[in-house]
């Protein structure tokens, strides 16, 4: 796995769901000691909200959770994104089949949905809460954390290999 390795979290108009994937992954990277190994950012598949704030409700659950989503900006996603990122994560099924529809042959391997590395959750689609009856942010929330927790482990999987050998290597560099 090349460091450092770069996830992007893909929604549509990256105002909720996609920047609180963001903001939950990059708390548990801090957390695990992981930042200079993992670099996450978000997007979205429509340009409706450009350089908007995260929405407020997502914002608020967020920081009672101690996430912070006040410097996210919403962004499109733009062809440059499939190249850069090692790992593309789509909220539900529309976003996966705009992001298939852009991306080369090469390219598609790296797209999943973020709910394919869920552990309690069965559902595949992290649902967006603009179109649920009474904003379920909490459980938006709520599934984002399982899916992160899961592909955070996933990740500390294949990055372990990677750091022993450098652990090693230093071990046995500072025997000479």
């Amino acid at each position: 796995m090349k460091t450092p390795f770069r996830i992007l979290c893909v929604c549509m108009s990256n105002v909720c769901r996609s920047p609180t994937a963001e903001a939950v992954l990059r708390k548990l990277i801090e957390q695990n000691g992981l930042a200079d190994r993992i670099e996450v950012c978000s997007a979205g598949t429509h340009g409706y909200r450009v350089g908007e704030a995260c929405d407020a409700n997502s914002q608020r659950v967020a920081r009672a959770r101690g996430y912070d989503l006040s410097q996210i900006r919403a962004r499109r996603i733009g062809w440059q994104d499939l190249e850069y990122f090692d790992l593309i994560l789509a909220m539900d099924r529309t976003n996966l089949y705009n992001l298939r529809r852009m991306a080369t042959e090469e390219q598609l391997m790296r797209i999943r949905l973020m709910m394919d590395y869920a552990r309690h959750f069965t559902e595949d689609e992290v649902p967006d809460p603009y179109l649920t009856l009474g904003g379920r942010f909490e459980l938006v929330l709520d599934m984002i954390e399982d899916a992160a927790s899961g592909l955070l482990d996933e990740l500390k999987r294949q990055l372990e290999p990677a750091q022993s050998k450098a652990d090693e290597s230093q071990e046995w560099t500072a025997q000479r």
